[in-house]
């Protein structure tokens, strides 16, 4: 299989390459991290309005540049690289995913000029990582609706312009029909937000929904049909977050041998010592087998259901599994300085932290792979 890129995705990569080393460089980013409210508008505009990648995987029809997810790869790997902070993910594939499918077009020309960020509220307490675990209910009011429920750990909610709510439309929180998607305003009646500080510096709300009322045009899509297309474009935010913890860990390769080019013992490098030659060789191979399994996952986005779910959990797990060893070895190669706020190793550390459960932890991932194996045999 032909791994090549194109001179255009090359371009887009060295571009934006460019681009977040001028406007997004370690000492800003943590600062715009301890800040309120964490993240840069002018960054978000600028990826928007200068760079354009905010659209890049939308059609020309909403503004987009027609890419696919090649490019959502390229583009999430550099933002990982630069632990960028602005939601993309969250907007550019998640919420762009669920509304093109939708048809709502002038919602996503909004995310193509950056006037528009979105948050996914999907997963509530105990429902782990199921996204038919849906106890929040949608019941009509008239031309409207009505929604009562609570979603928890919504990742970039406090930033969100608009949020997507699953809710049930029918059916018992065991059934796999009755799921809907709603447009909710953040302001409206009857939403309380609890937001708050993630690890990797980054921000997240538990949600309620008390009596809110929308009206028609809010339910996004077919009434009861929308869990399949909420895994199918979990299957694509898998394979995106993957691109983002290969940056994360390349950054994290890199800095270590870095490092021990730099610190000495007993008069030489400690670089030359066998043992941590072997232990950085460990590290690239875990990489490198990683970014076989995200490539594989993203070129298995249109593949049908079952062998797209496959390839997308392997991948997951073979991510996982990089994450923490790679972290956990780049942490101890630095010694006690791996442990300190001052250096980029330990905020890569917490974002690959964060990455290796979210969308589902890697023994769920397995779980999945073997029932879906089974499933087609």
């Amino acid at each position: 299989m032909d791994f090549t890129f194109s001179d255009e995705q090359v371009q887009l990569r060295s571009s934006l390459q460019s681009y977040l080393a001028e406007r997004n460089g370690f000492e800003r980013r943590v600062k715009i991290s301890r800040s309120e409210p964490g993240w840069s508008a002018d960054l978000w505009r600028g990826l928007a309005e200068e760079l354009g990648i905010i659209g890049a995987a939308l059609p020309e029809s909403v503004g987009g540049i027609g890419g696919g997810p090649v490019e959502t790869m390229i583009i999430m790997e550099e933002l990982g690289a630069s632990l960028v902070l602005e939601p993309y993910f969250e907007t550019a594939v998640v919420a762009a995913g669920l509304l093109q499918a939708g048809g709502r077009e002038a919602e996503l020309e909004a995310i193509v000029r950056g006037d528009a960020r979105y948050a996914f509220a999907w997963a509530e307490p105990e429902g782990r990582y199921r996204y038919h675990h849906v106890g929040t209910r949608a019941v009509r009011d008239g031309s409207g609706w009505r929604l009562s429920g609570m979603k928890a750990v919504v990742g970039a909610a406090p930033w969100a312009t608009h949020l997507l709510v699953s809710a049930r439309t029918g059916g018992d929180i065991r059934d796999r029909d009755g799921i809907s998607l709603f447009l909710v305003d953040p302001a409206a009646c009857g939403v309380a937000m609890r937001g708050y500080p993630t690890i990797d510096g980054r921000r997240a709300a538990d949600i309620r929904f008390d009596d809110v009322q929308v009206d028609a045009t809010a339910l996004v899509g077919t009434e009861g049909t929308s869990l399949s297309l909420i895994e199918k474009v979990g299957d694509v935010a898998i394979a995106a977050l993957g691109a983002e913890a290969l940056g994360v860990m390349r950054r994290l390769v890199q800095d270590t041998i870095d490092y021990t080019r730099q610190r000495r013992q007993f008069g030489q490098p400690i670089s030359s010592f066998q043992a941590l030659q072997h232990r950085m060789v460990d590290m690239f191979m875990k990489l490198e087998l990683a970014t076989s399994a995200v490539y594989l996952a993203t070129l298995s986005l249109d593949a049908d259901a079952t062998e797209r779910a496959k390839a997308a959990s392997a991948a997951k797990v073979s991510v996982g599994q990089a994450l923490r060893f790679i972290g956990q070895n780049a942490v101890q190669l630095h010694g006690g300085m791996g442990m300190t706020d001052e250096l980029p190793v330990g905020h890569y550390f917490k974002r690959a932290t964060v990455i290796e459960g979210e969308l589902g932890s890697t023994d769920y991932h397995l779980a999945r792979y073997a029932e879906l194996s089974k499933a087609a045999a």
